[in-house]
């Protein structure tokens, strides 16, 4: 019965952990570029009374052992990269990545992080940036104050028009970069993510080219939270969290009648 206490508890921390997991997915489904978050499950140790297969008599063999295992406990927060919504904006500096990429963002100490957040803006020298202020690297881009407007293209060719000028001016072109397994990136907040050894390193590439996603321009990448799938998980480990709940007070039920036992 105390076996079954700690069992018990260990499912309430794991259903704890998915709640909180479910709770940042619902928290963020308005988030441009979010990826949702799903919690896998793992058993752990068993106790062991009887092998599988071990030998009762001459010749005979048991064909079930008797083993009780001692709870749960979280293996990964996998992040899922399926495509999120996509919402048209009509702002020129939106920009949606149809398929697979991240861009690259330059961040203050010199090092490179990824996003989908495509909702990009100019800052005070011209340069797209992100909400935070982060140019988009690793070149950057910057365009002329005296630019009419600004055109994005399919492959990332960012140009402009120029007062009295008939022909479009380029500016640079946003490379993408992808990875072998993007689950393996490691999110630091402000819709960024940093490349890691689960991650591999990144592969750069043209848009629209050799299974990168094309960019589509006014108009941005919403989160991929499904906010009924998101509400029906939720009820899932809240019930699961109640009846590993109702295990403890079996057990300490059950404890209180053996310990009041008398001869």
């Amino acid at each position: 019965m105390l076996r079954a206490l700690w069992t018990a508890a260990s499912g309430m921390n794991a259903q704890q952990l998915n709640i909180d997991v479910i709770a940042n997915n619902l928290a963020n489904v308005n988030t441009p570029g979010f990826k949702r978050s799903r919690t896998d499950f793992q058993d752990v140790l068993y106790q062991t009374d009887r092998v599988p297969g071990s030998a009762v008599a001459e010749g005979s063999q048991v064909p079930a052992g008797i083993q009780v295992g001692l709870g749960v406990r979280p293996s990964a927060v996998f992040k899922s990269f399926g495509p999120g919504t996509s919402q048209k904006t009509d702002n020129p500096l939106d920009l949606l990545i149809e398929g697979e990429g991240f861009l690259q963002v330059k961040l203050p100490d010199g090092s490179i992080a990824y996003t989908r957040d495509g909702s990009l803006k100019l800052d005070e020298q011209g340069r797209l940036v992100t909400s935070d202020g982060f140019p988009i690297g690793p070149d950057e881009i910057t365009l002329p104050a005296e630019a009419l407007s600004v055109s994005i293209g399919q492959n990332g060719q960012v140009s402009v028009r120029m007062p009295n000028q008939d022909e479009l001016q380029g500016q640079g072109t946003i490379q993408l970069v992808r990875f072998q397994n993007p689950a393996g990136l490691e999110a630091i907040g402000q819709n960024l993510f940093k490349a890691t050894a689960a991650s591999g390193s990144p592969t750069d590439g043209t848009a629209g080219q050799e299974g990168f996603g094309r960019i589509v321009q006014g108009t941005v990448e919403m989160s991929n939270v499904k906010v009924v799938e998101e509400m029906v998980n939720m009820i899932v480990a809240m019930r699961a969290y109640e009846v590993n709940s109702k295990a403890i007070q079996t057990s300490d039920e059950m404890l209180s009648i053996a310990n009041n036992v008398r001869r």
